[in-house]
């Protein structure tokens, strides 16, 4: 696994990619690559947004990747942050029967993450929320 710290900001997104993609087999179907990205996409912003409180340095708003193939081969991407402990796990599922306009706000992300994802886990340890998700190539 190769870890990076990233700002968790909104602009840090890009390098947040290149560095995924660096670390992805050169011969990745798109479509595979495709859902790593929006799942990639839909945590780090989440961190960016949610994470810490708006009032807090920038120097202390970060978010932590590791990422790597395992020993199963599967792509691995486990993000890590210390700001306020949140399971995104826990939430329920947002009903897609329902149209846009009649279902609740938010959850479609975490939501499509599982559905792509071969398995996303979480736990909070040593002050630290540890979101792990994994593709299996």
């Amino acid at each position: 696994m190769t870890t990076k710290e990233f700002a968790a900001t909104d602009e840090s997104m890009c390098a947040v990619n290149d560095f995924v993609h660096s670390l992805l087999p050169q011969d990745c179907p798109d479509n595979t690559l495709c859902q790593i990205d929006v799942a990639v996409e839909e945590i780090f912003i989440n961190i960016a947004h949610y994470a810490y409180c708006a009032n807090e340095s920038e120097e202390k708003r970060k978010a932590f990747i590791d990422c790597g193939i395992d020993e199963k081969g599967a792509f691995t991407v486990v993000f890590r942050d210390f700001g306020k402990k949140f399971n995104p796990l826990a939430k329920e599922d947002p009903d897609i029967t329902l149209s846009a306009e009649e279902r609740n706000i938010g959850g479609l992300g975490i939501f499509l993450t599982k559905k792509f994802m071969t398995s996303v886990t979480y736990e909070y340890k040593d002050s630290q929320n540890i979101l792990t998700i994994k593709k299996q190539l």
